[in-house]
């Protein structure tokens, strides 16, 4: 027996069929998900080591060494925890760095250089 299917009919489906296609669109769903969980932490470490690597050439910069340039670098990464924004950890390191001859353009360039850097040793580090 061969059953027509017309408009207003529904397709049958199997429940098999059914559980088979929302398990693989979870399965997707949640692939999707881990992705931006690993993309977003990936990105808060990378931001975390740019800052600290940014500390430590400021704190070069400043003619700091030892634990005070270590401090600096610290300091750095943990007020960007508190919702600072990269223009504000540029301004920061600049305002810091301005008697010392060092302009708003070359610490982005260098914390460009340091999130470069960050982001190729968290990669190598898989």
């Amino acid at each position: 027996m061969t059953e027509t299917f017309a408009p207003g009919n529904p397709i049958p489906i199997s429940e098999n069929a059914m559980e088979l296609t929302m398990t693989t669109f979870d399965k997707r769903e949640q692939g999707f998900e881990a992705k931006f969980v690993h993309d977003e932490e990936l990105m808060f470490r990378a931001a975390a080591r740019s800052n600290k690597l940014l500390g430590l050439w400021a704190a070069d910069q400043l003619g700091l060494s030892g634990d005070a340039a270590a401090a600096y670098a610290t300091a750095l990464v943990t007020e960007n925890l508190e919702s600072r924004t990269i223009d504000e950890v540029v301004g920061k390191v600049a305002g810091d760095l301005a008697g010392k001859g060092v302009s708003r353009e070359q610490v982005a360039q260098k914390f460009q250089e340091c999130l470069h850097q960050a982001v190729q040793l968290l990669e190598a580090k898989g």
